[in-house]
């Protein structure tokens, strides 16, 4: 060959399917295929490679609730509720959550390992709950089938039948009811999404319960120690356990506003019961076929509308199903989820109330360094007070022997023996001018209160 490049059509025949849809996305794709790790409902995991348009197509999610994932940015911790998925960015957990698989981006990353090990326990004991539970049902539901067959053979009249059987059913349906009740009190297995969002934040909050006690034990002997002693060490120690304060002191409130924002919205509670909204999707969809087998004649009847008048009826259409949605998320008792969440929002607001007061000891300790600097700094002053105004006084002096110094003659030294004399009393009494001047000026300002007493 002459080592031409074969045409595209060739080099398409050539390849297989994955290589052609590789080379189809181009470069684009490389950067944003992530490795993300996938845990079904019995606990399995799985890894698989995935694009961020592939990971939108599979949970539904726009593209600005990925972003919140990526952990090349910095966003702060959310969770999420929408129509297929929760999106959950709690510190180092990020994660999909729908209603039948966990979807984790850093898998990787050691601190998420035991957090891994704890949800696949989680989810495998809740699928053999659920299997568990399910064959509970059909034994009951066995039972009041051959119950009611009982019922049937006994009574030989129709009506009586009819009668009875509609008691039966109503005792029934209360009998039901009764454990529905009882089963929600605490024996009610979760759904699946559920028993995910409580991995996540129990997690979240014990690891951050686990950090603010940690950086309580370290601070309070670091504060003591500078208290005793100002040194440069002790307030390095100090200056790092408060930067380490003020970081967990985010972190924490912001998990905590997360979660009072989801308490007191209950509508974003309702948008996470993805079980329940994709059961009555499935509903939803059985009934419309139906429908629309039925209505053949209404189908071909709407096809001769005019395009405008079919434009209005279909979004007249989609409005009234979003108004039905919007009014089926509503209808969804949020109590479950409420109960659920409460625990780790009163955990949270405890570890927040740890920070806090850690906090506030850290400023009363700032505060009282600082007060102790004020008080040494307040002495530094006033002994340089004393040394100016000895300085003044002791130059009085100086001036007196400046003056007499000078090369001009005095009466004072023409007679040399009484001249000794006078050169003795003028030195005694200048001493004695500056001590008497000193101790005035030190009373003056005694006085006046610019010295302590």
């Amino acid at each position: 060959m002459d080592g031409s490049i074969p045409p595209k059509s060739e080099l398409a025949l050539t390849q297989s399917p994955e290589q052609v849809r590789a080379t189809s996305s181009g470069p684009k794709k490389k950067g944003t295929v992530r490795a993300w790790l996938v845990l079904n409902t019995t606990g399995q995991a799985q890894v698989f490679e995935a694009g961020k348009s592939d990971i939108m197509s599979r949970t539904g999610l726009p593209g600005r609730d990925l972003r919140s994932l990526d952990p090349v940015l910095s966003y702060p911790s959310s969770i999420l509720g929408r129509e297929r998925a929760i999106v959950i960015n709690l510190e180092n957990i990020k994660a999909i959550v729908t209603h039948n698989e966990v979807l984790l981006l850093n898998s990787r990353d050691p601190s998420v390992t035991p957090f891994i090990e704890e949800l696949q326990k989680r989810l495998h004991f809740h699928y053999h709950s659920c299997h568990t539970q399910e064959a509970d049902d059909e034994i009951s539901n066995k039972n009041n089938i051959h119950e009611s067959e009982d019922l049937k053979s006994r009574i030989g009249s129709s009506q009586r039948f009819s009668k009875r059987f509609s008691k039966f059913t109503d005792q029934d349906e209360s009998i039901k009811m009764e454990d529905e009740v009882e089963s929600k009190d605490g024996s009610e297995v979760l759904p699946f999404e559920f028993v995910a969002l409580e991995a996540c934040l129990e997690a979240t909050c014990s690891r951050l319960d686990s950090e603010a006690r940690t950086l309580e034990k370290e601070a309070h002997p670091a504060l003591d120690k500078l208290t005793s002693s100002i040194s440069t060490l002790n307030l390095e120690r100090v200056r790092q356990i408060k930067s380490r304060l003020v970081a967990i002191t985010g972190r924490v409130q912001k998990v905590r506003d997360e979660l009072e924002h989801l308490l007191n919205d209950d509508g974003d509670m309702a948008e996470m019961y993805l079980t329940e909204k994709f059961q009555q999707s499935l509903e939803n969809s059985s009934t419309s076929s139906i429908n629309e087998r039925d209505d053949t004649d209404d189908e071909e009847f709407q096809s001769a509308i005019d395009d405008r008048v079919a434009a209005e009826i279909s979004s007249e259409v989609s409005e009234s199903a979003n108004d039905t949605r919007s009014a089926m998320v509503k209808n969804f008792d949020v109590k479950e989820l409420e109960m659920l969440l409460e625990p780790y929002f009163v955990q949270i607001d405890g570890t927040l109330n740890t920070v806090s007061t850690l906090r506030e000891y850290v400023d009363n300790t700032e505060d009282y360094l600082n007060i102790m600097l004020d008080d040494k700094q307040n002495h530094l002053l006033q002994m340089g007070v004393l040394l100016s105004t000895a300085t003044v006084v002791v130059n009085f002096f100086i001036v007196v022997a400046g003056i007499l110094g000078m090369n001009i003659r005095f009466n004072l030294f023409n007679d040399v023996p009484p001249g000794n004399t006078r050169f003795l009393w003028t030195c005694g009494g200048g001493t004695f001018s500056c001590i008497v001047l000193y101790i005035f000026a030190i009373a003056w300002y005694k006085q006046k209160r610019l010295l302590e007493r």
